[in-house]
């Protein structure tokens, strides 16, 4: 299991350009924007020479490989190594805002996208990762926290098929 780099905003300037501006002035050491960081592209590139390394052995890339604001991309990386797995661990904030292309990504690597959490299981997140997985609700809160951790907006349900249900919850 590999966690490798963060959401595409931590690597951007804090600004209200930025729509994590809230959250990274809240943690400002969530920024990985200027001088003496590496880019996004460079830590992705670098956790893929080695899943291509190693191709007997499987990669579970957490957090959606950090990519799940670019489902494209995503595809792309389970397309081209057949040893990495995803897990949706905190990132229903980013599908929910997605519902469609995120609902069609995940049908179609099912039996390649894990079920998670990341953290303690509350009943309440339990709930709440079950709404967006099982029904098509609307506008919902992705968190049991307020403020929400990771980004100020509210996430749309996927109403996946229950073969596919089943495949991401064993």
């Amino acid at each position: 299991l590999m966690h490798t780099a963060d959401p595409s905003a931590f690597f951007r300037p804090i600004d209200s350009s930025n729509e994590r501006e809230t959250e990274l002035r809240a943690h400002p050491d969530w920024s990985f924007f200027g001088e003496g960081f590496l880019s996004r592209s460079e830590l992705h590139a670098a956790r893929n020479r080695v899943i291509a390394r190693f191709p007997k052995t499987t990669f579970i890339a957490a957090h959606l490989g950090n990519d799940g604001e670019d489902l494209q991309q995503l595809a792309g990386w389970l397309e081209a190594y057949p040893n990495l797995m995803v897990e949706i661990s905190s990132r229903i904030n980013e599908l929910g805002r997605q519902p469609y292309s995120a609902r069609e990504f995940i049908e179609k690597y099912s039996d390649r996208v894990l079920f998670g959490t990341d953290g303690p299981f509350p009943e309440e997140r339990l709930r709440i990762y079950w709404r967006f997985l099982e029904t098509r609700d609307e506008y919902f809160l992705y968190s049991e926290k307020s403020p929400p951790p990771q980004g100020d907006w509210r996430i749309y349900g996927l109403g996946l098929s229950p073969s596919t249900l089943n495949k991401i919850y064993s």
